[in-house]
């Protein structure tokens, strides 16, 4: 094996620099981090023993002391314009940041890309004593890393559908009930055949909910939930502007549409109006998440509305019991529709 020397005392950059490796990665392999392959565990530990290195347990010590500090990961995919930031979350940000206030803590706001290694780094900066995590695309993807978050016993909460047997605590809004809440609304009001427009799949399990309230209410009415008009969608304008655009050109009547966000419903609505249909004369509209556009929305937009005050307290809430080795429990919270004229029921908002 090759003998190293350094002048002066030893840091774990220069054993990176020796194994060919980041700084971060050596301090997980010092700790024997599930997060480092075996092989290069044994070459850094190799070249610190050589080196005589020793780990600095006063700066150890002070990583695990509490900071004071919660952390808000917020992932959101890349684009070209910050405005495109999904508005709900800025709801959420709004109630997060006024709990931890409440709660006498410091919030460390943090936008993260699903692709970084975020579940690794958090473990070495210790810069919060845990982690609210909002927003995650693909979870079938983002699972994994939950995962990993377990395994290495970081204290974190996430908003998101709840479900048996997933890792760590989650609190998010009932979306059975409200897809169903919706659903029953619209038809209450004479609409029959209801599109829904989004991606109700287990990559997208709030939206995978919605659609089983959707179905459900349409069963109970004795209507059928037509695959010909469903159309998957993500949460965007853009997206609900091209699912409306794929349902007309399908040519099924459709005289109601219940989308899985507010921002699809508002991509749904310019679509319609490009095909000189309106709303809620020709097609009804109803969304889920009641962002601020949705008031002002034309016409305004009849939505499902989620406790994002209610939220951000139970958030923090959770993740404070788990950072004081206390159990907290996955929570779901009630949902409520704010009727509006886009469902042309009379006396909306």
């Amino acid at each position: 094996m090759r003998r190293w020397s350094v002048k002066g005392k030893v840091t774990s950059f220069d054993i990176a620099h020796m194994a060919g490796v980041s700084q971060p990665t050596v301090s997980r392999a010092l700790r024997d981090s599930p997060l480092v392959n075996a092989e290069t565990r044994k070459r850094v530990k190799a070249i610190a023993a050589q080196l005589n290195y020793k780990v600095d347990k006063n700066a150890s010590n002070l990583r695990t002391q509490h900071a004071g500090t919660l952390a808000l990961l917020l992932f959101e995919d890349t684009t070209a314009d910050d405005s495109q930031i999904n508005p709900f979350f800025h709801a959420m940000l709004a109630s997060i940041t006024r709990a931890c206030g409440a709660r006498g803590f410091d919030l460390l706001v943090s936008f993260q890309q699903m692709s970084r290694d975020w579940h690794a780094d958090y473990e070495d900066s210790k810069k919060a004593d845990g982690l609210i995590l909002l927003g995650y695309g693909d979870y079938e993807a983002y699972r994994q890393k939950l995962d990993r978050l377990v395994a290495q016993g970081t204290h974190f909460v996430r908003w998101g559908a709840v479900q048996a047997g997933q890792p760590g605590v989650s609190i998010g809004s009932d979306n059975l009930s409200g897809g169903e809440l919706a659903t029953r609304h619209l038809i209450a009001q004479g609409h029959s055949r209801i599109a829904f427009l989004g991606d109700a799949s287990p990559h997208y399990p709030e939206f995978e909910a919605r659609h089983r309230g959707y179905a459900r209410a349409m069963r109970a009415a004795g209507l059928s939930a037509s695959k010909r008009l469903r159309v998957d969608a993500l949460s965007s304008e853009a997206e609900g502007h091209a699912a409306a655009t794929q349902l007309l050109d399908r040519g099924e009547a459709f005289d109601a549409i219940f989308a899985a966000s507010d921002l699809i419903a508002l991509g749904a609505m310019q679509a319609l109006s490009e095909r000189g249909l309106h709303v809620p004369e020709d097609v009804a509209v109803a969304g889920f998440d009641d962002i601020p556009m949705a008031r002002l929305a034309q016409p305004a937009l009849t939505t499902v509305q989620q406790d994002t005050r209610g939220a951000g307290e139970v958030l923090v809430g959770s993740l404070i019991e788990l950072i004081a080795g206390r159990t907290a429990e996955s929570r779901t919270l009630p949902t409520r529709l704010a009727v509006r004229r886009s469902c042309g029921a009379s006396g909306g908002e």
